[in-house]
């Protein structure tokens, strides 16, 4: 770093800025050493300085973060995390400070970081990259999307991550997403069965239950949306499908966790299935959703929020055999009325 003499003239050539730049790149240097830290508290004040720095300028402090990763292979996973965190940040205050280039090569090093490891799933470092690209996806969705789907080839089981952020893009960017996923759920319907371990079938329904609940997003806000000649029935065949293997296999899992996602996803998914298929399903499907408030005491609300999805598809169209299933949900919504604790007889 050049040093400047206040106390001569000053040189026509001397540029301050020049000195402001170099200072605040070996600022930025010792944040991201200092990163590695044990300490939480002092991680975290790592991340708001590079914050801080990144606001001012964004665009280099980007590049340093993602020279520094690249430079650094082998960072422990604490390290690599809070550098990926702080890129998550700047990004997401100022990603219109961001030129075109720096961002495609934010989103190849963010998918590259995200998918890494092949075999093992290390949440806190996967899921920061992830966010990275949810962040960027905010703005440049189709930049992302081209990324995000080279990586989500027929035929072949994507990384956990990757269908991961895709769901997390569509409930972030529902506008950007729903055009994208007819045919993303036509690529996703084969890979369904070819999931055969609980992590992946998992991260299917919470992919399945999102980007069900963008489409209804969409569909209720026609009049903001980008393309507004979009119907329910684009996706009534592939949801319909989808939901026979969730429905008929997955919801069979000893996994409880596993069980109440496809429980969300079948709630969420039954308003885009066709009328008939649904009609045909109600007397299997509610009896089954109600079944789960034995197996999980402790999940009442998903429960709860699947069955009224259930029941307020059925009403919509008018279902015929809705009226057969009225005792039984009658009987297990009552139990879950709460007893006032000092009258048993008052119901609060």
């Amino acid at each position: 770093m050049s040093v400047v003499n206040f106390a001569s003239p000053p040189c026509k050539y001397t540029d301050l800025s020049t000195v402001c730049i170099s200072t605040h790149i070996l600022v930025t240097l010792a944040l991201l050493d200092a990163a590695n830290d044990k300490d939480c508290e002092v991680q975290e004040q790592v991340c708001k300085s590079m914050l801080t720095l990144g606001k001012r300028q964004p665009e280099r402090v980007l590049a340093m973060c993602q020279e520094y990763l690249l430079k650094h292979p082998k960072l422990v996973v604490g390290h690599r995390v809070v550098v990926l965190q702080t890129m998550e940040l700047i990004v997401g205050c100022r990603i219109e400070d961001v030129g075109s280039e720096r961002i495609k090569s934010i989103i190849c090093l963010a998918s590259d970081e995200m998918t890494r490891s092949k075999v093992d799933i290390v949440p806190d470092w996967q899921q920061a990259s992830s966010n990275i690209l949810v962040a960027v996806g905010n703005k440049h969705i189709n930049d992302i999307m081209e990324e995000i789907l080279s990586k989500f080839q027929p035929g072949v089981l994507p990384h956990f991550y990757v269908v991961q952020t895709l769901a997390q893009l569509s409930e972030s960017n529902v506008y950007g997403m729903v055009p994208f996923l007819n045919a993303i759920l036509g690529t996703m319907l084969p890979m369904l069965n070819m999931a055969k371990h609980d992590n992946m079938k998992w991260v299917f329904s919470s992919a399945l239950a999102h980007f069900s609940d963008s489409i209804l997003e969409y569909l209720a806000n026609l009049d903001k949306a980008p393309d507004p000649t979009v119907r329910k029935d684009t996706f009534s065949s592939e949801m319909s499908a989808a939901f026979d293997v969730l429905f008929n296999h997955w919801f069979q899992s000893r996994d409880s966790k596993l069980r109440l996602m496809v429980a969300e996803a079948l709630g969420s998914m039954c308003h885009l299935m066709g009328s008939e298929k649904l009609e045909e399903q109600i007397q299997r499907l509610i009896p089954a959703i109600l079944s789960l408030y034995k197996k999980h005491s402790n999940e009442y609300y998903i429960i709860s929020k699947s069955l009224c999805q259930v029941l307020d598809a059925s009403v919509s169209m008018s279902s015929r055999v809705l009226e057969t299933q009225v005792d039984g949900l009658m009987f297990a919504l009552h139990q879950q009325v709460p007893v006032h604790h000092q009258d048993p007889n008052r119901h609060i």
